[in-house]
């Protein structure tokens, strides 16, 4: 039952334009353009700059990718009577939310190893396969908050508001999170606020790894947290928007 759920899910969001521009294209263009401006630059870990950019962008992608993929048609579906529809069939609530998270994340890989591939092909970025392996896991692991908070804005919210709401969502975890400016450069107020973000953990993740320090328990606690949460208010708000629909 879960797998056909899975399936169903996975083909509707492939037929989504904006999962093939925002998702996977844009990423891997502005990864381009910012790892040719750095060069061989390196951070105080020795790491390249070009090596970082890549991490930060692998990360954007898969964040935008989970909230795209989800928040709009979760919305669109909940509009349109779907969602309500799904109540009634024999799939239990837990069936559908894991199936649009289990269909959200196979679908944020292939923005993921776009740009790591590109890192590797046009700038370098040599790892060995075993770190090449933690990065990849831990970036696809770690996106399941990201989809869950995906599944509330589009529970939450009508079409024509999660657009937005996603957009601004999406900048400010960005933002915050340094995946856009290091946090190095930011104020100790914000460094702080920034290091309690799913964001910033789930990005550290990757660089820790590329840097040869494996995922810090630290890091993957915090999002681990924020999956938890992220996942129970998921099921609630589901649970809210088709009762109330």
């Amino acid at each position: 039952m879960l797998a056909s759920y899975v399936r169903l899910e996975m083909l509707r969001m492939v037929r989504n334009k904006k999962f093939l521009i925002i998702g996977i294209g844009f990423p891997l263009v502005i990864y381009l353009l910012n790892a040719n401006v750095f060069g061989k630059e390196t951070t105080g870990d020795g790491v390249t700059l070009s090596a970082y950019v890549m991490v930060s962008m692998a990360a954007y992608g898969a964040i935008s990718g989970a909230l795209v993929n989800t928040a709009g048609p979760w919305a669109q579906e909940r509009a349109s009577g779907w969602l309500p529809q799904l109540r009634v069939t024999p799939l239990p609530s837990w069936v559908i939310i894991v199936g649009k998270l289990v269909s959200a994340l196979v679908l944020v890989l292939p923005s993921m190893l776009l740009v790591c591939l590109a890192g590797a092909l046009t700038q370098g970025v040599s790892l060995p396969a075993g770190q090449w392996a933690a990065l990849v896991g831990a970036l696809w692991a770690g996106a399941v908050p990201f989809v869950a908070l995906g599944l509330i804005v589009g529970s939450l919210l009508r079409p024509e508001a999660v657009q937005p709401v996603t957009l601004v969502t999406m900048l400010g975890l960005m933002i915050v999170g340094g995946l856009w400016f290091p946090v190095s450069t930011m104020s100790d107020t914000m460094r702080s606020v920034a290091e309690v973000t799913p964001a910033y953990s789930y990005a550290d993740m990757g660089w820790k790894v590329i840097a040869g320090h494996g995922v810090p328990m630290t890091d993957a606690l915090t999002v681990a947290g924020w999956a938890a949460a992220l996942g129970v208010l998921a099921v609630l708000a589901y649970r809210r928007a088709t009762v109330r629909e």
